[in-house]
This record gives C-alpha cells, structure tokens and sequence, in this order.
C-alpha cells in the first residue's frame, strides 16, 4: 500500500494555517479535481478522495491537534497513537503504567481500566452528501443512506433469547470486575482487573439471543431524509444529534455527521455569501451605454450599463447573492466583472465604419491614452 501524504502537503498549505487558508485551498482543489468536472479520470477521483480526506482531518480542531502529534497513526487502531506500554504515554497516571503491565487498575490516585458496564455513549456515524450549486444556495431536502449499530430489537439489547434474561455474574457479583493481588520485586499490589467470566458486563447470557448472536446489537442500514439548510458552503457539516450508534448501558447515541459537498458552478465563483462573474459585453455597449441581462441563480435581472464603461469595471447585484445560513432574510450580493469582446471576422463595409468612427472620434476621447503617452513625454 502506497504511503499516505502529509494532509498539509495534500492541500497545499503550510503546518500554521490558519482555518481560512485551509478551507480556500481545499475549494480550490475539490473544484479542480471534481468528479463533475473530470468525468471518467481515475486519477482526479483518487486525488478528490484524498483532498477530501485531509480536509475532514485539518477542518477539525480536535482532529488536526491528534495529527499534529502523532501524524497519521492517529487515526490507524493498528498504530496505537498516543502512547500506551511502549513508551509508556503519559506519567501522570502510575495506575495507568501498572496497569499496562498486569492488566489490571492499581490505587495510586485514580486511573485504572473502564468498567465494561458503565453508560458508554455510542460512536458517531458519518455520511457523504452532494448537492447542487443552487440547492447549497436556497436549501434542499436530501435522502442520506448510513449504517449504524443499535440495539437488537428482538432481545432489546441485553443479548439473551426471547423469554430468558441475562443472569447476574456470581464470580464478580454483577460489579463486572475483580481484585486480585500481584508481586513485583517483594511487593504486593492489590489491583482492580475485568472479571474473565462476564467479560466486564456483570451479567451470563447462557441462552444467546439468534437475531444479535448474544451482543445485544446488531447493524442497520438506514435512510433519512435531511434538511441541507440555504446558504451552506461546500465541505461543511451538519451534526444530527442522537442519530449515530446506540449507547450501552444506558449511554446516550452518537451523532450522524454529514459532510456535504457542493458541486461547481458554470458561471458563478462563491466566497462567502457572495458570488462572482464575468460578463462580456460589446464594443457599442461600453461605448454607449446599454441595459444588459445579468445572470442570476434566479434567472436573469436587467442592468444599465454606463456609457463609458471600461473592461474590468465591477458592478453590485445587492442581496442576490447567498442567503446567510442564521438569517434567511439576509443575502450576500452578486459581483460582476464586466470584459468588452473585440469583433472578429469583420467585412471591409464593417471595418470601414469601424475607420468612420476611430476617424470621428480622434484623440480627444482617449482620456487614458493620452495620459500614458504624456506621461512618456514629459520625461524627455
């Protein structure tokens, strides 16, 4: 398997960031190596997952701070990140260190190994949405398909078949744990270990439910239909509470957390909650002024262009832009940039008027020109 790169390397950014240079790197390639815009590239695809990847790690404070600590092992089981037996981890916990060595949870000041049969919340699940530029905009209403683990409806998640229960553990008394007394160099240590015949849970299932297989849970797939708020942006989430895995023991469920990706737009370019385009405009329209149709996610809105209007000059559409996702009433602006397109291909009757009119007008309406030029001369 391909060693992974460094996720900063990934998207281009150095390892002091900041959440915005992060967020514009990752638009920037997510765009560029869109499945939309690359149909059919394997290669574009590959480099979409990976971009996407070192976004949901880099995106997350909590996420990035295990990165940055401890690389990509943070986020392998196999690689153990964060210290352990090995080195020994964090010292502020002897229990922890003795308890790495005999298995079991020592008195010096807490610490100690998790009961197995305390509340334990559920882990969150996550899914993939994509959208359309427009119902990123004006919100949208999306079915999302995601496994999670819940409790066995047959058993109701204490394991054993229909009709029976789960009988208290009689080598622990139900505490799901056991003291035991060990020796290291001549002296003994009391210590707090699982029970070996419940496995921590304080109870024997002697007749296993069929449906779970005595886990008491099973995994499911599901379907829920989401509301896609108006106004998110591309590579933000949305936290469903308590739609993850069920917790055990009494312990609350997880989150469903949905990474949404917006798919690009022909025409206009998002930063914020404003939008961005390019319209191109006649010789005679910049000339002599006009009223054009400018593009909109709501079709088009008329504009007076002013005579005169030189290439490059930006113009406001206020409140067209994207409705502000805590404040629908609330909208960013589109920004047009309007470029003047030279004809090409003329006929000789056409580009006689075209000499007609440089004729007619002379120098005296060349006000930028003339200010170049003098700017040169003046010098000599």
């Amino acid at each position: 398997m391909a060693e992974k790169r460094d996720y900063y390397e990934v998207l281009g950014v150095s390892k002091d960031a900041d959440d915005a240079a992060i967020k514009k790197a990752y638009r920037a390639l997510a765009k560029k190596y869109h499945p939309d815009m690359n149909p059919g590239d394997k290669d574009a695809e590959a480099n979409f997952k990976e971009v996407n990847e070192a976004y949901d790690v880099l995106s997350d404070p909590d996420k990035r701070a295990k990165y940055d600590q401890y690389g990509h092992a943070a986020f392998d089981p196999a690689a153990g990140a964060g210290g352990g037996y090995g080195g020994f981890g964090d010292f502020s916990d002897f229990g922890d260190i003795f308890g790495n060595i005999f298995g079991g949870g020592f008195g010096f000041g807490g610490g100690g190994s998790r009961r197995a049969n305390a509340p334990t919340r559920g882990e969150d699940v996550t899914a993939r949405v994509s959208i359309t530029f427009e119902e990123a905009v004006f919100g949208v209403k999306k079915e999302v398909n995601f496994s999670k683990i819940q409790k066995c409806p047959d058993c109701g998640g204490n394991g054993a078949a229909k009709g029976t229960q789960p009988e208290t553990c009689k080598t622990c008394g139900g505490s799901g744990q056991k003291r035991v007394t060990q020796r290291l160099g001549g002296m003994a240590f009391q210590s707090t270990t699982t029970c070996d015949a419940c496995r921590g849970t304080g109870k024997i299932v002697k007749n296993p439910c069929q449906n779970c297989r005595g886990t008491g849970y099973i995994k499911i797939n599901k379907k829920l239909a989401v509301n896609i708020p108006a106004g998110i942006d591309d590579g933000e989430r949305i936290a469903l509470r308590a739609q993850g895995c069920d917790g055990r023991n009494g312990g609350p469920a997880g989150d469903l957390i949905i990474y949404v990706t917006v798919r690009p737009h022909p025409i206009f370019e998002r930063d914020g909650y404003n939008l961005y385009c390019e319209v191109p405009i006649t010789v005679a329209e910049a000339t002599l002024g006009a009223e054009i149709d400018i593009p909109t996610l709501e079709g088009t809105q008329k504009f007076t262009i002013p005579e005169g209007t030189q290439p490059g000059t930006s113009f406001t559409l206020r409140q067209k832009g994207v409705p502000y996702i805590n404040n629908s009433s609330r909208r960013g602006d589109i920004i047009f940039t309007v470029s003047i397109e030279i004809p090409k291909g003329l006929n000789e009757k056409q580009k006689e008027k075209m000499r007609d009119f440089a004729d007619a007008c002379g120098e005296s309406n060349y006000a930028k020109k003339n200010k170049f030029f003098k700017r040169i001369f003046d010098k000599k």
